[in-house]
């Protein structure tokens, strides 16, 4: 089996455990209110991609996400070669995910969509910014030997979690086309699906870039040491 298939296969169970627990949970929040607060809900994904950073991160890079892949590419630090297969696993873990939740949950028409409360123009603001900002993190702890790499998994989450506790009352903070495509599809709420397409992935690339702009490296060890450019 080749490395790529393996690490394809990776990200496919890093999105399908993103959406299991992440929209597990709303559909859970949906039918049984009394199990928690909706604040939950940002709590969740954001462990959820904290978990799956430190668990298949030294696998295949934990994009999870391919609006984060495009990025990747973009920016130079992904081969363009591999960008559909990671994309093919995605998505599937994506699907994978939603047609189990749709088996072991009580049957019901919410499948945890992003779903706008908004008009569109606004949504794809909201979810551009969002990813903006998760890609610029991503970009700090996963391509900038000066970050601690250890903390990775832990900033990856934090800006998961506070990007879906502030915006997902407006837009739902998909900032994923992978997380947003199946639960869409069977939830019927496919009018604006684009939007949750085009958002992240606008946001992402520019978080790349943006990074790489400011990404000021020490020329030499004195530099370094001094924190200069």
């Amino acid at each position: 089996m080749s490395q790529l298939i393996r690490k394809a296969m990776a990200e496919c169970l890093g999105v399908f455990a993103l959406v299991f627990f992440g929209c597990g949970g709303s559909m859970l929040l949906e039918r049984y209110p009394q199990a928690g607060s909706p604040l939950l809900i940002p709590v969740i994904f954001g462990t959820t991609v904290m978990v799956m950073v430190y668990t298949l991160g030294h696998i295949s890079g934990a994009h999870f996400n391919p609006a984060v892949t495009l990025a990747f590419a973009a920016a130079r630090h992904f081969p363009k070669k591999e960008v559909l297969a990671y994309w093919t696993a995605q998505f599937s873990g994506g699907f994978l995910a939603t047609a189990l939740l749709s088996i072991l949950m009580p049957r019901t028409s919410n499948f945890g969509a992003a779903v706008p409360q908004i008009s569109w123009p606004a949504v794809f603001v909201w979810e551009c910014l969002l990813t903006f900002f998760l890609m610029l993190v991503i970009m700090a702890v996963a391509t900038d030997t000066r970050a601690v790499g250890t903390m990775a998994g832990i900033a990856i989450g934090a800006i998961v979690m506070l990007g879906a506790y502030l915006g997902g009352p407006f837009s739902g903070a998909s900032m994923n086309p992978a997380r947003a495509l199946a639960p869409a599809l069977f939830q019927h709420e496919i009018r604006f699906l684009w939007v949750y397409f085009a958002g992240p992935a606008a946001g992402a690339v520019a978080g790349a870039l943006f990074y790489e702009w400011i990404r000021c490296e020490p020329k030499n060890a004195d530099h370094a040491a001094k924190g200069c450019c």
